[in-house]
């Protein structure tokens, strides 16, 4: 079975102020859906055929540049998409919170190490939050890199992830990327970090 482009929960314009609705368009409508045509592309007619895309990401260092690429691009847009919604909370709750508390001393310091991870990443990649047993981390990836690869610096499950490529803001912020990145906080879907936390 091919892999979809999956459908938004929210319209294009939901995001807005903070996430424009022609970047939301163009980002899912062109960026995301040339991602999961060139991974069906990528990987048909091969045993990768069937897998999830989990199962292709874990062992991706044998695959070739096409399916790491576009596999990393489906997936990472899948997760970005849920990982942001309308007037949601504002900031982590319950178990979520008291793990970033543990591991960062406070929101305020993971918010501010997130920020530095996704503003640091040189060209285009991702910022992510990263599961590990019981605990987070923060780390960056290049590219459509995540986590869940085994070529990853940094490996674990991501529950949080922020898109810096240029594609994701350049419209409303062109080269202000810590604009793009202050203005994300204010659309993440905490709910949904949390759900991804407790697996």
């Amino acid at each position: 079975m091919a892999f979809e482009l999956q459908k938004l929960s929210y319209s294009y314009n939901a995001l807005e102020p903070y996430i424009d609705a022609q970047t939301m368009e163009i980002h899912h409508g062109k960026h995301h859906a040339a991602y999961t045509n060139n991974l069906n592309a990528a990987i048909q007619g091969t045993a990768l055929e069937g897998k999830t895309i989990e199962e292709i990401l874990t062992n991706i260092s044998a695959h070739p540049v096409a399916v790491r690429n576009n596999g990393g691009g489906f997936y990472n847009h899948n997760l970005f998409w849920e990982m942001m919604a309308p007037g949601g909370a504002k900031s982590p709750e319950g178990d979520l919170l008291k793990a970033i508390d543990t591991a960062f001393g406070s929101y305020q310091n993971f918010k501010e190490a997130f920020t530095k991870a996704a503003l640091t990443r040189f060209g285009s990649g991702w910022a992510w939050l990263v599961k590990q047993g019981d605990s987070l981390v923060i780390s960056s990836t290049p590219n459509q890199d995540n986590p869940l690869m085994d070529l990853a610096e940094v490996k674990g499950i991501p529950v949080l992830g922020v898109d810096v490529w240029e594609h994701a803001y350049y419209l409303k912020y062109q080269n202000r990327r810590p604009d793009y990145v202050d203005a994300f906080f204010n659309v993440v879907n905490w709910d949904e970090v949390a759900r991804r936390f407790k697996g």
